[in-house]
């Protein structure tokens, strides 16, 4: 991949996150003027997301609710050569098209970011380094961590695997049987609302008993269950 040749789209799902897209889009501003592609794919919002977003990204696409449809859906129509998947609640590194082009330009594949997570509690920058640390040992990047692939090697695993959970480990499984990730230390800072909303040692053993029984054989559809409390 050339550098100078390469764009790159940023895909975010939404669904209800009037209260922090605004901050999300306004930090990628500066990487649009240099060319850098936003869309945003909304699973359905009555918040006004939607309407929210409009005023400062690239597209807004309407799609079926559900992370890993929403950002198929996102990718089928960006244009860019390389794409990002970015939550709504974080903010990327400033200089992130830069370094993302220039680690696919010596080493073609896919890769993720660190994790920054923001909040109170003292346990939060420790479960982010956690989590990069396992990132980095077993070549699986979760969604927080920004995954950016080519679009070729996108496509050619199929996109993300159409499931209500998980999505973004099985993605990763597929892409690491064809190279491992660029590992950037740069950090994207995630939002730490779900840790402190449900209590940060009860969301840490719901999570790895949820990855375990995924990883032992349950169906996304019975681990999304679960995690929803239904």
């Amino acid at each position: 991949i050339s550098i100078t040749m390469t764009t790159l789209s940023i895909i975010i799902p939404a669904l209800n996150e009037a209260a922090h897209i605004a901050a999300t889009l306004h930090s990628l501003q500066p990487l649009r003027t240099r060319g850098v592609e936003v869309v945003v794919v909304d699973g359905g919002s009555d918040d006004g997301t939607a309407d929210i977003a409009a005023a400062h990204c690239d597209q807004v696409l309407a799609s079926a609710k559900g992370r890993a449809s929403q950002m198929n859906a996102g990718a089928k129509i960006a244009h860019g050569e390389v794409l990002l998947f970015l939550h709504a609640d974080s903010l990327l590194h400033a200089g992130a098209d830069t370094l993302i082009l220039r680690a696919l330009n010596s080493t073609p594949a896919w890769g993720r970011f660190d994790v920054f997570i923001s909040g109170a509690h003292w346990m939060l920058p420790m479960i982010a380094w956690c989590m990069n640390l396992r990132s980095r040992l077993t070549g699986i990047a979760t969604g927080d961590q920004g995954m950016f692939v080519t679009r070729e090697l996108f496509w050619q695993v199929g996109g993300f695997p159409d499931q209500p959970l998980m999505e973004d480990i099985e993605m990763s499984a597929r892409l690491k049987k064809i190279t491992a990730p660029v590992c950037l230390p740069q950090v994207i800072t995630t939002s730490g609302r779900r840790w402190e909303k449900h209590g940060v040692w009860r969301t840490i053993f719901k999570m790895w008993r949820l990855r375990l029984a995924y990883f032992c054989g349950a169906t996304p559809a019975a681990l999304h269950h679960q995690y929803h409390g239904r």
